[in-house]
Formats: structure tokens, C-alpha cells, sequence
């Protein structure tokens, strides 16, 4: 059982680790141009939304995207309405990932490897960077081969196989399962992936698998709320408003799970593809509903947090 445990909590480490590799593989390559696009995204809702939706696409990281926003509404370059924008275009980009890995890519693991490591050898910036890209992604493919791997051996775990059973039994207990272990690893992307791994096996039904995602979006919430301790009044409002977001979309989603998993059950027949459509659906419905009211969304956080008295 030990060994078990060890080895999913190894793929986990492997997951974040390829995760990270890529990030500043990616930093590294614009040589700060991301936190720049971040700065100029702030006469418009929309523009904020595609570029807070880009950079995240392209850092595979919605938790670094909302600390760049946070440090850069503490620094005063961003007011904190505009970063709502930002905050929106985040979490669509995350899903990109997801819609990515949620296809069988194991044949990949090899060639990128073979081509990465020898690129992380060289002097070159570019090549590089684009040996974290090559090297991190396939740090990502082994974590989730691992996952599917172990999937089977962790059920036969008597507490494993009893909470599979709960979970798919409890929606309100599988949303608590994402909040709870995406606000410890940091990574809602993981988290997500796991379950991915267990649907393929016919481990988790579709239900379970979807209040696992929308748990973990919420519980991912934790980086930029850290991120922001300390900082400026309107830097702790960035934090707030990401976990409003983020508890806005939970709380319109979660009482229609069984009918939403229903429909997206008709539009894919692989499991994992399922989980990533519905986080997509789930992310764009969610941020599209708040974007034509950020005004009053900002007051509503600015509110709800103290207005102009000190945050806690």
C-alpha cells in the first residue's frame, strides 16, 4: 500500500514538476513580455478577457497569471475593476491544458524527451526554453500514464475504493474532494487530470468527475489569496474577486450537475474528453456571464471586503 501511495504521490510531483519546466521555459523565452501584455490589458473588459485568456493559454498556469495580476495591482499598474477582465480570460485559458492531455499522447513521451533533453544542453535561450517546453510536456504525459496505471491498484484500497464509492454517490462530497486537494497541490490542472484518470478506468462517473473540476477551480483560488497577503488594499480585492468568480460559477453549475453531465455525455464518448469539454463550458459560461457586469461585480467585491476600510 506504501508504495502505492508513493508512487501516485511521485506523478503528482512529476504532473507540477512538468507544469513548472514549461512555465519558465515559456517565461524565459518572452523575457517578461507577458507580465507587460498583463500591464497594457486595462481599457477595455473584452481585451483585458483575451489577454488575461492568452497568457494563460500559453503559461499553462492560471495560479501564475493571477500572481502576476496581483503583483501588478499591488504595484498600482493595474486598478483592481481591470484586473477583473484579466481574472476571466485566466480561467478559460487554463482549460487549454486539459483539452490538450485529455487524449491519449503517451506515444509522444519518448520523442519530446529525445529531443528536449539534448536542447536543455545548449547555450542557446530559444532552444533552451523550447527544451523546458518538449522536456515539461512530457513530464506531464508520464504523470498522467502513471495516473491511469495506478488507478486500478489505489481502488483495491479499501478507504481509496470507499471514497470512489462516496464520490460518486455524493457530488457535494466530490466538490469538497476538489476544493480541498487542488487548494494543497496548487493545481487545479492536477487535480483535474487525476480524475481524468480514474473516469478513463470507470473508476469515477462523469457527475463525480465534473464536481471534482469545479471544486478544483474554487480551491485553486488559495494561490492568488496567498499571493496577496500583505499586499494593497485593491491587490486583496484581486484575490477576493477570483474566489467570487470562481464560487459564482460553483454555485450556478452545481445544483444542474446530473443534467450538465448529461449533455456533455452526448457530445464525447471518451471520458477524459468529456471532463475537459465540461471544464471548458464550465469556465467560458462562467466568465461570460460576469463579463458585461464587471462594474458592478467590482463594487460588489469592494463591498463585500471592507470598501475603503484595511483588509484583513
Amino acid at each position: 500500500m506504501n508504495q502505492i501511495i508513493s508512487l501516485f504521490a511521485i506523478y503528482i510531483a512529476l504532473f507540477l514538476f512538468g507544469m513548472t519546466v514549461m512555465r519558465q521555459g515559456l517565461l524565459h523565452m518572452q523575457r517578461g513580455k507577458m507580465a507587460s501584455l498583463l500591464e497594457k490589458a486595462v481599457d477595455h473588459p473584452l481585451k483585458s478577457l483575451l489577454i488575461g485568456l492568452v497568457v494563460t493559454a500559453i503559461l499553462q498556469s492560471s495560479s501564475a497569471v493571477m500572481i502576476m495580476t496581483v503583483g501588478l495591482v499591488a504595484g498600482g499598474l493595474i486598478p483592481f475593476k481591470h484586473s477583473i477582465g484579466i481574472i476571466l480570460g485566466a480561467n478559460i485559458g487554463t482549460v487549454v491544458t486539459l483539452e490538450i492531455i485529455a487524449f491519449d499522447l503517451s506515444w509522444l513521451i519518448f520523442p519530446l524527451i529525445l529531443i528536449g533533453i539534448p536542447l536543455l544542453m545548449t547555450k542557446s535561450q530559444f532552444l533552451f526554453c523550447l527544451g523546458c517546453l518538449f522536456f515539461g510536456f512530457s513530464s506531464i504525459l508520464i504523470a498522467m500514464n502513471g495516473f491511469g496505471t495506478l488507478a486500478y491498484p489505489l481502488s483495491s484500497l479499501t478507504t481509496v475504493y470507499e471514497w470512489i464509492v462516496s464520490t460518486n454517490e455524493h457530488d457535494a462530497l466530490a466538490l469538497t474532494v476538489g476544493v480541498v486537494i487542488s487548494a494543497i497541490i496548487q493545481s487545479s490542472s492536477a487535480v483535474t487530470a487525476i480524475a481524468m484518470s480514474f473516469m478513463n478506468e470507470q473508476l469515477l462517473n462523469l457527475p463525480a468527475g465534473i464536481s471534482i473540476m469545479i471544486g478544483a477551480n474554487l480551491g485553486t483560488c488559495m494561490t492568488a489569496w496567498l499571493a496577496s497577503l500583505g499586499g494593497t488594499r485593491e491587490s486583496k480585492l484581486t484575490a477576493y474577486a477570483h474566489i467570487w468568480v470562481n464560487l459564482i460559477g460553483v454555485t450556478l453549475f452545481f445544483p444542474f450537475i446530473a443534467y450538465f453531465a448529461q449533455w456533455v455525455g452526448s457530445i464525447a464518448t471518451m471520458p477524459s474528453v468529456q471532463l475537459a469539454h465540461a471544464a471548458l463550458v464550465f469556465n467560458l459560461l462562467s466568465s461570460l456571464l460576469i463579463l458585461p457586469f464587471i462594474n458592478h461585480f467590482s463594487k460588489f467585491v469592494t463591498w463585500m471586503h471592507g470598501g475603503k476600510k484595511e483588509l484583513l
